[in-house]
């Protein structure tokens, strides 16, 4: 691309319409954008559009994030991921351009652009600074020295903003030589003008902020200070560097003076004003906090000084959400400490009990702000409340406090606390309407500062701060009865969430006689409260006694089943919760447990379906969608496993859901629509149905199998149309298309695996007469992936179909077969793949399947048997008795349990597999009791046939070790090789 009239035209055009509120301009000029980004030079003519003053600065400013995203992309590429291309759109020559243009425009241009530019340089820098980019530091360091001999600070801050992005690495990644080399670096040539230009501008500071200080003069200043301390964050996150410890003392006065001066012409100029101070305060809460975690030897000469000014400034924080950062850092701070070989500062007589009321109890208790977010937002509520990810919340942040410091003084904090939640509850006795949020501040206290454990996969708590049954029966049992359903919101959700908390503690019978209340509490209009009670419910059904058997079971929601998933799919049609993934989460492990009679099946299957139909115009939420499959699928599988005569009904009632979702090309649902369909064909008995044909031969058209996200679940289905249906392949060339889709998944890394599912099973379900003609295809198509690329996923999953092949179709087949492609080559692969990579084979039924392969090798092929072939008989026997004799644990990886995604998952059109909708795992030697017993059987009988042949070839094939292994197994298994 060229830099001239008709190009800056065309791109300000291009970039003024993205920018347009109608879909159809911006969707035209998205698409020319992507076809220019094609050619070279384009980010270099895009980033001379951004610096051309003459175009208008918002076509500039959506040119700065199309550079900054096109870099992102483009700069360096992956070349571990086969799909993606090595080369780069950005050459060598472009690059060195940009990196000589981008750092003075950066610091030219208005803040918004040079935002985006700085976050460009980021990028730049995260893959070329500094081994080949060693003049972008020296250049930053001399704009700012000379931005601060100009007093420029808005230079000044451009800047340093791009030395903390540059300088984050130091934060997040792995410790290793490079990056100490990277830091030292770094150390060497910005650790002594960042200190300059910090003091510089706290002595700025000072004088500013006397009466002649305006907020207009202070506001640049405090953010450059506050990027400093990014920086110095930054600088010192690995280690303590020795720059920073022989000038601790310049960093740490004025640190210290942040935290302890108010600055009001600053402060009282309006919101912003203080947001600004309490961001370089929080800076600096953060930077302290480093020092006690890391270098507290060299930092106990500040500490008691930091922490007495900490303490100060949390008592003059106010409750605001606007200071919320700044009261939780500094807690942070005082959190580090109570856990450090100093905690002896939370000793003195009332220093906890202070804490206890200035501190944690005032922000425990809720506000203003948590009252809205309940309300309003009853996504972000859960997530922070219930979710565990509260910890950057003033209530979960003061609990941690409490934490700390209970770890040198638990019995103290416990009477304390004690004491503290009796006082709260009394309060709300005393008068509940006015007092409510004292019962709430309560509940809190107890369910956040207990012990959660993990055992056997379910999760139990403790705690040592009340009797939980005693608690639960005089505080929680009272909101899970209350009648009225809307009342006290807050407390319900409260009750619910200790409820579920506490869940394993409580009594049988108890929870029992309380589910109809959790129940009928699905009915609040409260998003939080239904969705509470429907979190409440499934994690129920999780509860386990000793011996892991669950304690509640059908027969238990029996009595509530069909009020409950009336109540679930109720709460489905609240304002808001039309996606709430926590209820159908919750009916897809009732429908797992429950008794499915017909009067539930029907109701659900309507209601899920009706769902489903909603959700296909536009789809949100990849969890709810998740669950609302996975709902499907278990009430599919469970109630046909009960009564066949259903499958009928769901493939009337599923097929032209089913078939929308394929014709209106909803992409994120195509792999979960193709293993529904894959389930309702494992379903039907052979023959199948006459309407799966035209799935069948949609299946096999070469367009569908592009998306990379649809292959599991596309191979998925075509294993159980050829399980079901094998048959049909003889028929309009079908197998050849068949095994078509087979050399293009096995083409690839990333899709070898599902190629050679896609083998097995026409192996498996098809006559060798059928399939003899394309045996050379298919042969040529494996050795030459072999050759090309030879993993360990691929080597052991050709093991497998290999021994799959031999088991169906004899030995002489499989050395026949893959001697045609090229003569010998058996003996070959059986030396270089089949014995070194048997030991590597895991899983039960694949290690059982290869045993007795390689065992039927050793004892009926004649290839194998011939005197010649003598050496491979006895390193064949060593690999298969290796595997054979590996601890059964070491090769048997667990299932999980149930089946479950991550709840903060980003919406993406991936394959998530529905575990009940999955395969079942075919043994294909049913007949082999064991394969151990197996060898021996045949060792024995082969050894009758050759007597004094096998001790020989074991002496002459294997070293002393492996010998004396080989012939301990024997001993063990009574295995006689005379």
């Amino acid at each position: 691309m060229e830099w001239n009239q008709e190009t800056v035209q065309f791109l300000s055009h291009c970039f003024l319409n993205t920018l347009s509120p109608s879909p159809a301009p911006r969707r035209q000029a998205e698409s020319s954008l992507a076809s220019a980004s094609e050619q070279p030079n384009y980010a270099l003519v895009v980033l001379r559009l951004v610096a051309e003053p003459s175009v208008d600065e918002q076509i500039r400013m959506a040119a700065a994030l199309n550079f900054k995203n096109h870099l992102r992309l483009w700069w360096t590429r992956s070349s571990t991921d086969p799909s993606v291309p090595t080369d780069s759109r950005i050459q060598g020559p472009e690059k060195e351009q940009i990196k000589s243009l981008i750092v003075p425009l950066m610091l030219s241009s208005a803040t918004r652009i040079q935002n985006q530019l700085s976050e460009a340089l980021a990028v730049i820098s995260k893959h070329d600074f500094p081994k080949s980019w060693p003049q972008l530091l020296p250049d930053l360091v001399s704009s700012l020295q000379k931005a601060s001999a100009a007093s420029d600070y808005v230079s000044v801050i451009g800047i340093l903003s791009t030395a903390n992005s540059i300088f984050k690495k130091f934060r997040y990644q792995y410790k290793t030589n490079d990056l100490l080399l990277d830091l030292k670096y770094c150390l060497d040539n910005f650790a002594s003008p960042l200190l300059e230009i910090f003091l510089k501008t706290a002595q700025l500071i000072d004088y500013t902020s006397g009466p002649v200080g305006t907020a207009e003069t202070l506001r640049p200043l405090f953010e450059s200070q506050r990027l400093c301390c990014r920086i110095f964050y930054s600088l010192n996150f690995i280690d303590l560097p020795e720059f920073f410890e022989d000038h601790m003392r310049e960093w740490m006065t004025e640190f210290q003076k942040y935290l302890t001066t108010c600055y009001p012409s600053l402060e009282k100029s309006g919101t912003n004003g203080l947001i600004i101070v309490d961001e370089l305060r929080a800076a600096v809460c953060e930077n302290i906090n480093l020092y006690v975690e890391k270098n507290e030897e060299e930092f106990q000469g500040y500490l008691h000084t930091f922490a007495t000014a900490v303490w100060s400034l949390l008592g003059d924080v106010s409750q605001s959400s606007s200071r919320d950062r700044l009261a939780i850092t500094a807690i942070k701070f005082l959190t580090t400490v109570s856990t450090s070989v100093h905690h002896t500062l939370f000793a003195g007589d009332g220093v906890i009990l202070q804490i206890c009321q200035s501190i944690v109890i005032p922000n425990v208790r809720l506000r203003e702000e948590d009252e809205e977010l309940f309300e309003m937002n009853y996504v972000e509520f859960i997530r922070r409340d219930m979710e565990g990810s509260d910890l950057d919340t003033r209530r979960r942040i003061a609990c941690e406090l409490f934490k700390g410091i209970a770890t040198n003084y638990k019995a103290h904090v416990t009477a304390i606390l004690s004491v503290q939640i009796q006082n709260l509850l009394s309060s709300f006795t005393a008068n509940p309407a006015a007092n409510w949020k004292d019962k709430d501040c309560a509940i809190y206290l107890v369910v956040s500062l207990a012990t959660k454990r993990t055992a056997g996969g379910s999760v139990s708590a403790s705690t040592d701060l009340i009797d939980v049954n005693s608690f639960f029966a005089t505080v929680i049992v009272s909101e899970l009865q209350n009648q009225n359903v809307s009342e006290f919101p807050m407390l319900k959700a409260g009750a619910l969430k200790f409820f579920t908390m506490f869940r394993s503690h409580i009594p049988k019978d108890v929870a029992l006689g309380l589910v109809p209340d959790v129940v009928r509490l699905l009915t609040s209009e409260s998003n939080v409260v239904h969705s509470y009670a429907a979190s409440c419910i499934e994690k129920l059904f999780l509860v386990k006694d000793e011996g892991g058997k669950a304690r509640y079971t059908s027969k238990d929601i029996d009595p509530v089943l069909l009020m409950l998933m009336n109540n679930l799919f109720t709460a489905l049609r609240y304002s808001e919760s039309e996606e709430n993934q926590y209820v159908m989460k919750c009916i897809m492990r009732v429908l797992a447990v429950a008794d499915l009679s017909q009067g539930v099946v029907a109701p659900s299957i309507a209601g899920l379906t009706s769902v489903l139909n909603e959700v296909c115009k536009n789809p949100k939420n990849p969890v709810f969608n998740h669950y609302l499959f996975e709902s499907i699928s278990v009430l599919v599988r469970r109630a046909c496993e009960r009564d066949a005569s259903l499958i009928s009904t769901f493939e009337a009632t599923l097929f032209p859901t089913l078939q929308t979702i394929l014709s209106n090309d909803v992409t994120e649902f195509f792999p979960y629509a193709f293993q529904l369909l894959a389930q309702l064909v494992d379903l039907n008995r052979s023959p199948i149905p006459a309407s799966y044909m035209p799935i069948f031969e949609i299946l096999l058209s070469a367009d569908l199998w592009n998306r990379s996200s649809n292959v599991p679940a596309l191979v998925r289905l075509l294993q159980a149309f050829l399980q079901k249906a094998p048959h049909e392949l003889n028929r309009e060339g079908r197998l050849s298309l068949v095994l078509g889709i087979f050399n293009r998944l096995i083409a690839s890394p990333s899709t070898e695996e599902q190629g050679f599912y896609v083998l097995n099973t026409v192996i498996e379900n098809l006559e060798y007469s059928v399939i003899a003609n394309y045996m050379s295809h298919i042969w040529h198509a494996l050795f030459t992936r072999l050759h090309k690329k030879q993993t360990v996923k691929f080597v052991k999953s050709l093991l497998i179909f290999m021994s799959l092949f031999l088991v169906k179709h004899g030995s002489e087949n499989l050395v026949i077969s893959m001697n045609a492609v090229q003569t010998g080559i058996f003996v070959m692969i059986l030396e270089q793949i089949w014995i070194p990579n048997l030991k590597l084979i895991t899983g039960t039924i694949e290690v059982k399947l290869t045993a007795v392969a390689s065992t039927r090798l050793l004892c009926e092929c004649p290839d194998i048997l011939d005197v010649a072939a003598a050496r491979h008989w006895g390193k064949m026997l060593d690999s298969l008795v290796t595997l054979l004799s590996q601890p059964e644990e070491d090769r048997v990886e667990g299932e999980p349990e149930v089946p479950d995604i991550a709840e903060n998952v980003a919406y993406t059109a991936a394959f998530v597999s529905l575990q009940n909708a999955g395969k079942k795992e075919e043994d294909p030697l049913k007949d082999v009791r064991d394969a151990k017993e197996f060898l021996v059987a045949s060792l024995t009988r082969i050894s009758a046939l050759y007597p004094g042949r096998f001790p020989q070839i074991i002496s002459e094939a294997l070293d002393a070790a492996n010998q004396s292994a080989l012939f301990q197994f024997c001993n063990t298994y009574k295995c006689v090789l005379v």
